[in-house]
């Protein structure tokens, strides 16, 4: 037998999150805790379907649609509604219509659609990330054809957000460096920018020429959905011209319907259209069309003021569920003299958490306590509910 075209390529790793579930689901202890899970759980440690999203389904079900092709753009309300969400419904931005959306598959999607058009459409051949960052940020880059650099975010010494050492590294990174900024609820450690802060990043994109990329896959779990929008509208009345990729995933917990966009200001809305001809190519030549179902649901659910007010609220109760048990774990470590002060867990936001825990640390929760994390020391604090916190409290202290 000849020798086989694949005899080139080595397995690699298994995702390092996604992992993480086959050995949490495989381990048979009752006091097992998946801490490195990526997405909202309720106190039950269930994935809850919301109930603007059951409505809005079951009415998209009795319509009985035909399953045909959308737009490769996505549907036509549903962008619009995205550019309100993100923006604002006054922005100017959205009336001077120098801005153009494009449904994707997920806030994923939106990244490597994105970072396709940046690198084989306007030529830009760096692209950069925090350190740390999301882990799929660096592989999207590479795998769009960019060499891949890193801005320094965060502290490990003091488990706090580092600006000095990333405004330095920004400002040293090459003109036309493609650069993913994290908009809120900054994932893997929880740390986001303050107003001055993002003032001082934009001033440093224009003296530099940074080309910005904000990635928004948390809107509303931080403060609300206007706060949480804070970068992305200082960046829209910069007059830069940058990228958007944002997500309804978390927010309406439809993880596996794939609902996103990617959103292009540009300087004017003949450049728009430009932008939009070749994202169309892009889309066209990755996947053709966008799915209908999940952005239908959420179109339903932003186009009505009924809807969408009790949305708003479903999704404060998932914030404030979060943040509980933020200060839940907190008290915990304080009450039993815990080693280390995790107060530093109350000041970050969204989902995630940094630790600060060793690889080796996470190992030994996982081995000796059954306690999953990411070895970089990210937690999910959604895994944490009134039955676990405790435990889970007594076990970090155990390997601190």
């Amino acid at each position: 037998m000849s020798a086989s075209v694949f005899s080139v390529l080595s397995k690699l790793p298994d995702d390092p999150i996604l992992s993480l579930t086959d050995k949490f689901l495989s381990d048979p202890r009752d006091c097992k805790v998946n801490l490195g899970v990526g997405m909202y759980l309720d106190e039950n440690g269930k994935p809850p379907i919301l109930q603007v999203v059951r409505e809005a389904q079951e009415a998209l079900l009795k319509e009985n649609r035909p399953h045909t092709y959308i737009p490769q753009t996505g549907l036509a309300l549903y962008d619009q509604l995205v550019q309100a969400m993100i923006f604002g419904k006054d922005s100017e931005v959205v009336s001077s219509k120098r801005a153009c959306t494009v449904q994707t598959l997920g806030g994923t999607g939106a990244l490597k659609l994105g970072a396709d058009l940046m690198h084989w459409g306007c030529g830009l051949k760096v692209g950069a990330a925090s350190i740390p960052t999301w882990g799929n940020h660096n592989d999207i880059l590479r795998l769009s054809g960019f060499a891949v650099k890193g801005y320094r975010y965060y502290n490990a010494q003091n488990c706090r957000l580092d600006f000095e050492n990333m405004a330095q590294d920004l400002k040293s990174l090459a003109p036309n460096t493609l650069v993913i900024l994290h908009a809120c609820c900054h994932n893997p450690t929880g740390y986001d920018l303050t107003a001055n802060e993002w003032l001082e990043v934009i001033d440093i994109c224009r003296s530099s020429h940074l080309v910005p990329f904000l990635d928004m896959a948390y809107q509303g779990f931080k403060d609300g959905l206007d706060e949480d929008a804070l970068a992305i509208r200082l960046f829209a009345e910069s007059g830069l011209s940058f990228l958007a990729a944002s997500s309804f995933s978390k927010s309406f917990n439809l993880y596996g319907q794939r609902v996103g966009a990617l959103t292009v200001v540009t300087q004017s809305e003949d450049e728009a259209l430009s932008v939009q001809s070749h994202l169309k190519t892009c889309a066209r030549a990755n996947y053709s069309n966008p799915p209908a179902f999940g952005a239908s649901i959420v179109e339903r659910v932003l186009s009505n003021p009924d809807s969408f007010a009790r949305w708003e609220q479903e999704l404060a109760n998932m914030r404030n569920r979060i943040r509980k048990m933020r200060k839940a774990l907190s008290d915990e470590m304080k009450k039993i003299g815990a080693k280390r002060d995790f107060s530093f867990v109350t000041e970050q936001a969204g989902m995630f958490s940094f630790t600060g825990f060793t690889p080796e640390q996470v190992d030994r929760l996982a081995n000796d306590f059954g306690i999953y994390a990411v070895r970089n020391g990210r937690i999910c604090i959604c895994g944490l509910n009134d039955s676990n916190v405790s435990y889970v409290a007594k076990s970090f202290a155990a390997v601190l």
